[in-house]
């Protein structure tokens, strides 16, 4: 297996691995928020989020930045939490707040960057060069987020189209429901 591919397929299994389902959440609720005719703004939060993400992880990994893994733990599910309050306080408001949809991504991005910065600059070890398996890593987390997407927009295309469930009522429970499975995470954590 190419490096490439080593770290592009461990970028995609991070995203998608389910033990690690904060990001799922955060990705999950992130996408639930918008309708699927707005998909071109929500992959421009996902890439947000994924830039954010790409920064802490290379700054962490350089030793640039240093924060606590407790506290750095602590603040991912509070980053799920304030996009699930925004998502179902400001559902239709959101879409007209764009721009700090994407300031908010990209600086939660930073945030959940950092949580994987300690494992994964144990698993660069000795790398040369820290560019390529960064770049592969981030390919990967980029493409693991766009097959969340997808899915939620497959899943809102059934609860639409086929269950006939409005987009209001679907959105409300699914970020409710990850409100309450982040506040576990977030008191599990403390």
């Amino acid at each position: 297996m190419s490096d490439f591919s080593l770290w592009f397929t461990t970028g995609l299994q991070h995203i998608l691995d389910r033990n690690g389902y904060d990001h799922i959440c955060y990705v999950l609720v992130l996408a639930i928020s918008f309708p699927i005719k707005e998909w071109k703004k929500l992959l421009g939060l996902i890439t947000a989020f994924t830039i954010g993400h790409s920064l802490t992880l290379a700054l962490s990994i350089l030793d640039i930045i240093k924060v606590q893994q407790t506290i750095i733990e602590i603040l991912i599910p509070i980053t799920i939490l304030i996009t699930c309050v925004y998502t179902i306080v400001k559902r239709e408001e959101a879409m007209k707040t764009i721009s700090l949809n994407y300031w908010l991504a990209l600086f939660f991005g930073l945030i959940h960057g950092m949580g994987f910065s300690y494992l994964l600059k144990s698993m660069l070890g000795r790398e040369q060069s820290l560019v390529s398996p960064l770049f592969s890593f981030n390919l990967g987390l980029e493409a693991g987020q766009l097959v969340i997407v997808a899915a939620v927009i497959l899943i809102s295309l059934f609860l639409e189209n086929v269950l006939k469930i409005k987009r209001g009522n679907y959105v409300f429970f699914l970020s409710a429901a990850v409100f309450g499975i982040a506040s576990v995470l977030l008191l599990e954590r403390i």
